[in-house]
């Protein structure tokens, strides 16, 4: 069994084909990759469409490959498929719940759910996949816990900042700073990831 973890963006071909490649990256990394499947859509999807050059540079920068990426659609099957959906910003959250509600508990923006995950594995028993309250949690159960229960806490989350901003028609310094962004989450993404709770 694997994990699906899906990115979503507006056009698919920026910020969310950046966290599907980087992260898929990060867990070949940590020698989990094959326990996950990683993958993007967009809410209004350029279809068809290579990465945006700009975000290929940023990517490969950071040893992950745009090689083969093609955007496609967000669709209510597609986020039906996915145990954890991760939107670049609120409103893209709230666009993609309206067609898919059902996905509400597994759906955040992905600076929310890393804070939540952060903020849930630091309340816990020290020992990763035990907790005090719990028996031992391995795997797809464990993954399938933690967001659950980031899906419990999230009102109690305040953060500055939710959303990764769109650097589509901007300068090169946008994309290097929304890169940035995305490998700080992406990365204590693919840790909590490896040891969710």
């Amino acid at each position: 069994m694997t994990f699906p973890v899906l990115f979503v963006c507006i056009g698919n071909v920026c910020r969310s084909p950046f966290g599907e490649r980087l992260l898929t990256h990060r867990l070949d990394e940590l020698g989990i990759g094959a326990g996950f499947e990683v993958a993007s859509a967009g809410v209004r999807a350029m279809k068809g469409r290579g990465m945006h050059p700009e975000s290929t540079r940023t990517l490969e920068a950071r040893g992950g490959s745009a090689e083969g990426f093609v955007a496609r659609q967000f669709t209510p099957a597609i986020a039906d498929g996915a145990a954890l959906i991760l939107a670049a910003t609120r409103d893209i959250r709230s666009r993609l719940l309206e067609e898919s509600p059902r996905a509400l508990r597994r759906t955040f923006t992905l600076t929310e759910f890393v804070e939540l995950a952060e903020a849930h594995r630091a309340a816990g028993d020290v020992q990763p996949g035990k907790r005090a309250d719990s028996p031992t949690l391995q795997g797809d159960q464990a993954l399938h816990h933690l967001v659950e229960e980031c899906s419990r806490g999230r009102g109690t989350l305040r953060l500055e900042e939710y959303d990764v901003a769109d650097p589509i028609g901007r300068s090169p310094a946008t994309f290097d700073a929304v890169a940035e962004l995305m490998t700080d989450r992406v990365s204590r993404l693919s840790e909590i990831l490896r040891d969710p709770i």
